[in-house]
């Protein structure tokens, strides 16, 4: 019988977490565990000098970029020539959309939603400038997510792209990539999906999900500020080149315009150095892959996360002047632990203000999912109020953030 997550060994790999503060604004970009600082710190002090010589720093430098590049398609269940590591998800899917175009002709379609973060939505949206129908996929305003139906009556021959969330930033409920995925893929369309909220919360693999394209960033995985990009291997090869003319061998880097940030690159390994810590504390010594390894370990995280949802998704659910988004189940296969709300007659941001005397860090916004604000018509409100919460928080600070929630409400 394997023992529940050890959350106090868990924080005590991260220094941020020394204070008396609750943070649960973890969505917009969670706390980075000492094995990070550790490999940046001394990127930063030993081989920070052109990568790629004979010379051993900067052979050294070469070799821990494609270590970390190595790990971080291992730890997604992919291949390393599959992903590009870039500045963020908005870049990459800007990226993207440039190095696929020439794919789409005049009166071509491509189905975006009203409920993705803008990153999986506004570079999409812009290909109607050369001639590209954009249809959207709207979001059921009393589910709050989007639903299969809808997705299959937007489908049409000449849809050649479907771009959706796996989970809002803003609502928390988890979407069945696999068959919204496998209905696309029916209709001749390809894929591209939005992990960057569920990324944090839930184990990874591409591969099951028979996905196209998709979108981490991996500054909500617990490292520095880098998104990444998967793509099929096929796909990046047939992609137009973005990169210098002689790279065109060199997938991912032909679409990758100078190439990956070297130091916060190398430091990446520490992400899944992290995770390895977790996993032998609770499982020992194994020969396992790390794929498999990162399953294990995820899989306490969603045990620990949905006893931790569920007294503020019931707190919140009861109230009589509080709007919950998105499910109200804690359930680990409903949703993750990002939960948004609004107060009756209160803006927004009078909420996350109100909790700082009780040393609690929440926010309130449109966290650049404004098309689902939107349609919400909470604008004039300010958005909506989230709480996000990741393994390295614990009970004690859930009981705090309700307590304080009921005498601020």
């Amino acid at each position: 019988m394997v023992s529940p997550l050890d959350v106090g060994f868990v924080r005590s790999h991260f220094p941020a977490l020394a204070s008396d503060w609750a943070i649960m604004e973890n969505a917009g970009g969670t706390l980075v565990p000492r094995q990070v600082i550790e490999r940046l710190h001394s990127y930063l002090s030993f081989n920070q000098i052109q990568p790629g010589a004979e010379f051993p720093i900067s052979a050294q430098a070469a070799e821990r970029i494609a270590e970390s590049e190595r790990l971080m398609a291992a730890m997604i269940g992919a291949e390393p020539g599959e992903v590009l590591i870039g500045p963020s998800t908005t870049m990459n899917v800007f990226l993207l959309s440039h190095a696929i175009r020439p794919w789409l002709k005049p009166g071509d379609e491509v189905i975006v939603t009203n409920l993705d973060h803008e990153a999986n939505n506004g570079a999409w949206r812009r290909l109607a400038e050369v001639g590209v129908v954009v249809r959207e996929w709207s979001f059921n305003l009393d589910t709050a997510a989007l639903e299969a139906h809808d997705l299959r009556a937007l489908l049409t021959d000449r849809t050649r792209l479907v771009c959706f969330t796996q989970c809002s930033n803003v609502v928390g409920t988890i979407h069945d990539v696999a068959g919204l995925t496998h209905i696309a893929h029916d209709a001749g369309a390809l894929v591209c999906v939005d992990a960057v909220a569920y990324a944090p919360h839930r184990h990874l693999d591409v591969k099951a999900l028979g996905v196209d394209f998709y979108l981490t960033s991996l500054y909500k995985i617990y490292g520095p500020h880098l998104g990444m990009l998967y793509g099929r291997r096929d796909l990046l090869r047939k992609a137009d080149r973005l990169n210098h003319f002689f790279t065109d061998d060199d997938v991912p880097l032909r679409l990758h315009p100078g190439g990956v940030n070297h130091e916060l690159t190398a430091s990446l390994s520490g992400v899944t150095a992290y995770f390895d810590a977790l996993h032998d504390r609770h499982f020992g010594p194994t020969n396992l892959p790390l794929h498999d390894r990162l399953g294990q370990v995820f899989g306490l995280i969603a045990d620990h996360e949905e006893t931790l949802c569920r007294p503020l998704l019931e707190f919140l659910g009861g109230h009589p002047r509080v709007r919950l988004n998105g499910s109200r189940d804690p359930d680990q296969r409903a949703r993750v632990p990002t939960v948004t709300f609004t107060v009756k007659d209160r803006k927004a941001d009078e909420i996350p203000t109100a909790l700082l005397p009780h040393r609690i860090g929440i926010r309130a916004g449109d966290f650049y999912a404004r098309r689902a604000i939107d349609t919400w018509n909470l604008g004039p409100q300010g958005g909506v109020v989230r709480a996000s919460i990741v393994h390295y928080n614990t009970v004690e600070e859930v009981n705090r953030l309700v307590a304080a929630l009921d005498r601020v409400i």
